[in-house]
Order: C-alpha cells, then sequence, then structure tokens
C-alpha cells in the first residue's frame, strides 16, 4: 500500500513538472504584445479586404463593358446584319432602272418592271435601306459620291454633280454604296 502511494506521488511530481514546463513554453503574452499582435492582423485583413474590393470593381466594371459590348454588337446586326444581301440586290435594281429608263412609254410590260421596282424598294426600305438622292447641281461629296469622271459644264459651278451613271444608297444611316457620278469643272 504504500508503495501506490509513493507511486502516486512520484506520479504527481513529474505531473507538476511536466505542467510547469509547458506552462514555460506556452507563456500567455503580455497584453501589449497580444494588442499589437491583433493590430498587424487586423492591418493584414485590412489591405486583403482593400485589394478584394479593387478586384471586385474591376470586375465588375469588367461585366459592365462586357455587357456594353455584346448591347451594341447585338445592335449592329440587327441593324446592318443583312447588308451583304442588300448589296447582292442592288444590281438587280440597278437594271431594272435601266430598263425603265431605256423602254418606251408604249410598251406593256414596262409598267411591271415599274410595279416590281416600286415592290423592291419598299421592301428595302423597310430594312433601313434608302437610296441617296442626287439631283443635278448637288455639291460633290466624297463620303457619298464617287466620281468617275470630270466634264466641262459651263452652265454648273465646278465640282456640282453634273450626272449619276449609278445611285448611291444608305442603310441605316450608314453609307451602302456610294454614288457613281459625272463630276463638273470649270470650262
Amino acid at each position: 500500500m504504500d508503495k501506490k502511494k509513493h507511486d502516486a506521488h512520484q506520479h504527481d511530481k513529474k505531473a507538476e513538472a511536466h505542467s510547469e514546463e509547458n506552462v514555460e513554453l506556452t507563456q500567455p503574452l503580455s497584453d501589449a504584445d497580444r494588442i499589437k499582435e491583433l493590430e498587424e492582423a487586423l492591418a493584414a485583413k485590412g489591405l486583403e479586404s482593400a485589394a478584394n474590393w479593387d478586384k471586385y470593381l474591376r470586375e465588375r466594371a469588367d461585366l459592365e463593358n462586357y455587357r456594353k459590348r455584346v448591347q451594341k454588337e447585338k445592335e449592329e446586326i440587327l441593324k446592318y446584319g443583312n447588308e451583304q444581301i442588300v448589296l447582292e440586290v442592288l444590281p438587280a435594281l440597278d437594271n431594272l432602272e435601266r430598263a425603265i429608263e431605256h423602254a418606251s412609254e408604249e410598251d406593256p410590260i414596262i409598267e411591271g418592271v415599274r410595279l416590281t421596282l416600286s415592290m423592291l424598294l419598299s421592301t428595302l426600305k423597310k430594312f433601313g435601306v434608302t437610296p441617296i438622292e442626287t439631283p443635278q447641281g448637288t455639291p460633290f461629296d466624297p463620303q457619298y459620291h464617287q466620281a468617275m469622271t470630270q466634264v466641262p459644264a459651263p452652265d454648273q459651278e465646278p465640282n456640282t454633280i453634273v450626272n449619276v451613271f449609278q445611285k448611291g444608297y444608305m442603310i441605316n444611316d450608314r453609307l451602302l454604296r456610294p454614288a457613281m457620278v459625272t463630276v463638273a469643272v470649270k470650262a
């Protein structure tokens, strides 16, 4: 029995010595050190938070720019998506106009050609295609006209349109095809 008490007492002493070692290893920091440590951690988290906020704002701006770009592209496709097919149709339109110009008024077919031309123009107008009006004497504008030749025209101001070889067309306020014209020069 005494031996058991002695062993237990020895065991308690070892436990106390061991806990004193642990106490020395995990000695609590002073309040000032603890506050300093917390302030440093807080500052680090503050910097991380600011970096994340900046990253969020940049990502948000990128997303907003992407949405605007996609919306603009979508509008462009809706407005100008049929540009190529209209360009392919314009020579047929030119030929109908030439047929009307060169036909005699008594020809019964010409009325059908006029109706076809009128229907085609109204259909193109629904898609935003309109002819460029270039009456004789209009000042030459290189944004809408393509000069094919220059001719002396004593009855017109220089740099005005004398004749139109081929009509020009706009699609939704964008030039589709310039008008091919003859331009007056000083005689």
